[in-house]
């Protein structure tokens, strides 16, 4: 299992999925809480290896879950445009509904954070990545 892991100043985007692609967790979590849940979440997944988005707090996250999770191997991706792709996404899986519906998708705004949604795309990225 792999561990997705967006790194924010104020939230963090976290989610499992196989190397099946199937999806097994997904949730936006606060900064502050993201190690209990990623110990928490190794409780109840075998995680092989964290994927983490490259920008924003990046390095800081990366040591702080190196020493937390020695044993655990920490992947850098690279995050840009990701949370255009992840808004994207987002409408895909919900699409739009009345008034929404008539936005131009540009100017359509998800109605919750979507770092979750960025979480996955960073191990779609990297298994995308072990493919080619």
């Amino acid at each position: 299992m792999l561990l997705g892991f967006d790194p924010g100043r104020d939230k963090c985007g976290v989610a499992i999925m196989g190397l099946d692609r199937k999806l097994h967790f997904q949730e936006v979590v606060a900064s502050g809480e993201a190690i209990a849940k990623i110990s928490e979440l190794r409780q109840l997944y075998p995680i092989a290896s964290i994927i983490i988005g490259n920008q924003t707090t990046a390095k800081q996250w990366k040591d702080d879950l190196s020493q937390e999770f020695p044993k655990l191997r920490i992947i850098s991706i690279d995050e840009r445009y990701s949370s255009q792709e992840a808004r994207e996404r987002y409408w895909q899986i919900h699409p739009p509904r009345g008034l929404q519906k008539l936005m131009p998708k540009g100017m359509r705004v998800p109605p919750r954070p979507v770092d979750d949604i960025v979480a996955v795309i960073l191990i779609e990225r990297y298994l995308n990545r072990l493919i080619s």
